[in-house]
């Protein structure tokens, strides 16, 4: 009998509605809204990005979650990985009996019939998935629609052909499962830009060539067994993290296109090149609502909630710090006083990959005078966590500076 694959739920839905409202419900987050997203208290007014936190996906993943538990009572449960990359969400998973096989010191049980694995919102790779399914685990699989639709995307360039170029973080769970559709296909090929620059070092070899050694030092890491820039470049389809910088991937697109124009011809573009727009609509959304309040509202500071890897909430700070002074907590924790706040540095462009180590901001609260605050949330952040922040933001605007020398 092939194990069982849940990707519609499990029937418990409303029988885990009251614990998920106790986890992550906020009711200073619900007044803020039927207040036109605007908290007023003496000197602080907050106002909140309208949309932001949990979108449709995550909700869902966590939905599936508790969902799990509470079905497979007696059965070991399991995450591959951290479901989504908010660390609240993950501790309270934690919490319920739900293992994470990704987890420093977990042990690697020996997985098989009666062991349930749930699959994040990222998905998984294509090898991992056959894994489990070899194992007899039965699988809930909360991976996002947005995310299958880049797989369809990925899927259909490697039957037509095409190398995907894909704009996302190569250690990303997302990515690595995105990736791996292409290997589907024999023949099947992928390469993972990061960034502007990097994609800059890809449309130079495309228009000009140069020295495969270097560009395979470069991009090795990065790109499926075997591949080769001089045969391989030469269909290319790009595709999406789905939770990059919505503006800097269009921009990828274009001088992708272009590079390819100028190597190919203008007219040799429909057999050359494909793109679609796999950006989600829950990440633009969100991109597009902290740059309205930013149009809108006269800030002196911005503050955006989520876990530090998580990729849509760096995007938002990094949106954000080009226009006003920017913090990124993960939790409501990191700030420890009107005068202390621990936060993730929004890095420069140029930064290289990797973490960002957390900073120490002192002073970073006006003590006097009026305190206009924005914030937004990624959409891995429960609504509880963003009422906490304002709460805390509520008490701190409270307290006052010295009383002036006469």
């Amino acid at each position: 009998m092939p194990p069982l694959i849940f990707r519609k739920g499990l029937d418990l839905r409303d029988a885990v509605k009251g614990d998920l409202a106790r986890d992550y419900h906020s009711s200073v987050v619900e007044q803020i809204r039927q207040q036109d997203f605007r908290y007023e208290q003496g000197r602080l007014t907050i106002h909140l990005a309208r949309e932001f936190g949990f979108c449709y996906g995550v909700d869902r993943a966590v939905d599936y979650a508790y969902q799990a538990r509470k079905r497979f009572v007696d059965q070991r449960v399991f995450l591959t990985g951290e479901i989504i990359h908010n660390p609240h969400v993950n501790e309270k998973l934690r919490s319920a009996g739900i293992r994470f096989l990704s987890d420093p010191g977990e042990p690697s049980p020996q997985l098989g019939d009666g062991d349930v694995v749930i699959i994040p919102a990222f998905g998984v790779t294509v090898h991992e998935l056959a894994r489990l399914q070899d194992l007899g685990c039965t699988l809930v699989d909360t991976t996002c629609g947005s995310v299958l639709n880049v797989w369809k995307n990925v899927l259909r360039y490697a039957r037509e052909g095409f190398t995907a170029v894909i704009h996302g973080k190569v250690k990303h769970e997302e990515t690595q499962a995105t990736a791996s559709q292409a290997l589907k296909v024999e023949g099947g090929r992928f390469l993972v830009v990061l960034d502007r620059a990097e994609t800059a070092e890809v449309c130079r070899y495309i228009r000009e060539g140069g020295d495969r050694d270097a560009f395979m030092a470069r991009f090795g890491k990065a790109a499926s067994d075997g591949f080769d820039p001089d045969l391989h470049l030469g269909h290319i389809g790009l595709a999406n993290q789905t939770t990059m910088l919505m503006s800097e991937s269009l921009e990828i697109a274009d001088m992708l296109r272009e590079a390819m124009a100028d190597r190919y011809g203008r007219e040799a573009l429909d057999e050359r090149y494909r793109a679609f727009d796999t950006i989600c609509s829950a990440t633009q959304e969100r991109q597009d609502a902290v740059l309205a309040l930013l149009d809108q509202e006269p800030l002196d500071l911005m503050l955006v909630v989520g876990g530090y890897n998580s990729s849509n909430t760096c995007n938002l700070a990094r949106i954000c710090a080009d226009r006003v002074p920017t913090y990124h907590i993960a939790d409501v924790d990191r700030m420890e006083s009107p005068d202390l706040l621990r936060h993730r540095p929004v890095p420069p462009a140029d930064h290289p990959p990797g973490p960002v180590p957390e900073a120490v901001a002192t002073g970073w609260l006006p003590l006097d005078g009026p305190l206009r605050i924005g914030l937004t949330a990624g959409a891995s952040t429960p609504n509880n966590i963003i009422g906490m922040v304002v709460e805390r933001l509520s008490a701190f605007a409270a307290v006052r500076g010295p009383a002036p020398v006469l």
